[in-house]
């Protein structure tokens, strides 16, 4: 119930305003550290199914209401774990606005340009991929996750598209191969399952992946020559 309505004459902007403590702040953002730690754990391990509200609260030592007021649904959950895995914090900074990407937009060369990209892209993935591959899984049978899957989805091929942006403004795309042949390129080098696959089943190193990355990028899309490449990558 409202005490004082707005329009009142005895309203004062110092009493309507909600107060907001800096140390609870504070510590509201260590709990939500600790909730979203213990969950990019949990999920990575157990999958989502493997994975309860119960288990992420006591590995994080807090209630489990603590952990739905944070986030709501178990399925909110996964989705901000993954969103600080790529990340790798919980900085309300998009990821591509980050300093990596104006690392990446100075590049002066179609190769140093995919050198950020590729170094970036592995450590995302390293962190990032379990838990998508956990959303993707859970999606088939659940429909909460359904729009999840699809957001990453869409997620990607905006990163996709921001890369081959990049890539085209240093060197012209091959002919025949427009804009949209090359993000959908992209889009399934960044497929969460080839790196799992290659990394997992193929006993890539990282290293390795993000060298395949950049150099399959480059040689499926843009007109450079052989000779303008750089040596094909090599098994480490």
């Amino acid at each position: 119930m409202n005490m004082v309505s707005d329009a009142s004459p005895e309203a004062s902007p110092l009493r309507s305003r909600p107060y907001r403590s800096p140390k609870r702040q504070a510590q509201a953002r260590r709990t939500r550290e600790r909730i979203l730690a213990a969950a990019c754990e949990l999920f990575r391990v157990g999958g989502y199914a493997g994975t309860t509200m119960a288990a992420v609260a006591a590995a994080a030592g807090v209630s489990v209401p603590a952990v739905e007021l944070a986030f709501g649904t178990k399925a909110a959950l996964l989705k901000a774990a993954i969103d600080v895995a790529i990340a790798g914090d919980d900085e309300p900074v998009p990821v591509l606005e980050r300093p990596w990407a104006t690392r990446a937009q100075a590049a002066v060369t179609p190769e140093e340009f995919l050198g950020v990209v590729a170094e970036i892209l592995v450590t995302a993935a390293q962190r990032s991929d379990p838990l998508v591959l956990a959303a993707f899984e859970a999606a088939r049978s659940d429909e909460r996750l359904g729009p999840i899957a699809d957001q990453l989805k869409t997620q990607r091929a905006v990163t996709a598209a921001w890369i081959v942006d990049g890539l085209s403004a240093r060197v012209p795309l091959r002919s025949g191969i427009d804009r949209t042949h090359a993000v959908d390129v992209v889009w399934l080098l960044m497929e969460p399952a080839v790196f799992d696959r290659l990394i997992t089943d193929r006993g890539w190193t990282p290293e390795r992946f993000g060298t395949w990355f950049a150099d399959s990028a480059l040689r499926l899309l843009t007109a450079c020559s052989d000779n303008q490449r750089g040596p094909a990558e090599k098994p480490q």
